[in-house]
């Protein structure tokens, strides 16, 4: 999408100062002081729809593992050639590959899937600068709130590989871990794909997080860190298998 041009769910927006609107995640969380009543109820339906739309469109969906990455990464880096390596790779062991449907580390995962006649999954999101949707994608929905967005890929992952990422994928790392450290999805493993890159955080979550008590020693094993895509893909199990 152009420059000049921004996607509003079904609205297309043109420049200029005339047309600037917030997000609908940014739209719900501004104060703007007037009563509830006079916008809510209607974003309560909007939300609603969204997750219609999203459990409409993915409910046929075939057992499927979340890649999540930086969407800055080149496709000249090695992490490229690794999630396009990945997404191959699940899609040999009988899964479809969801990711964020952006470039980068998401792109090169759906690749990996499309080119070996996989189902390639993009959920993508309203952002301020949108990139839309890469072209390795056979079934993508958009979305305009990240809650809704997050909601899906949980659904519909038996698990998730993490590479090398920014805040987004931060974010996605630990409400997952948060979600199976408290039993609210079961048998769902998570790797870290990258040893240079997740070793430090891994360092404080052990030395200051376990060591203080904030965690339990025990949640150390929640997630395999590993470079290596055979051992990533192992992690993963096959479709109905309950990983080891």
């Amino acid at each position: 999408m152009s420059d000049q041009l921004r996607r509003a769910g079904a609205v297309v927006l043109g420049g200029g100062e005339r047309t600037r609107q917030p997000m609908a995640d940014e739209a719900l969380l501004q104060h703007t002081g007037q009563p509830w009543s006079h916008l809510d109820p209607w974003r309560v339906l909007r939300i609603q729809s969204e997750f219609v739309e999203g459990f409409d469109a993915l409910k046929e969906l075939p057992p499927a593992v979340s890649v999540f990455g930086s969407a800055r990464t080149s496709t000249d880096h090695p992490m490229y050639q690794a999630a396009v390596e990945l997404g191959r790779g699940l899609v040999h062991r009988g899964f479809a590959v969801i990711t964020g449907g952006g470039p980068g580390i998401m792109e090169a995962a759906n690749r990996g899937a499309f080119e070996a006649e996989g189902t390639s999954v993009g959920l993508g999101i309203e952002l301020p600068n949108e990139q839309g949707m890469n072209e390795f994608i056979s079934l993508g929905v958009n979305f305009r709130y990240f809650f809704a967005r997050k909601t899906m890929f949980l659904k519909y992952s038996q698990g998730f590989i993490t590479m090398p990422g920014g805040f987004g994928t931060l974010d996605e790392l630990f409400e997952a871990l948060t979600l199976i450290q408290t039993g609210k999805v079961k048998n769902f493993p998570m790797v870290l794909f990258g040893r240079a890159h997740w070793a430090p955080l891994m360092e404080w979550v052990r030395d200051t997080m376990a060591e203080h008590g904030f965690i339990a020693r025990s949640d150390l094993s929640l997630v395999t860190v590993t470079d290596d895509v055979e051992e990533a893909l192992d992690a993963m199990g096959r479709p109905g298998e309950i990983p080891g």
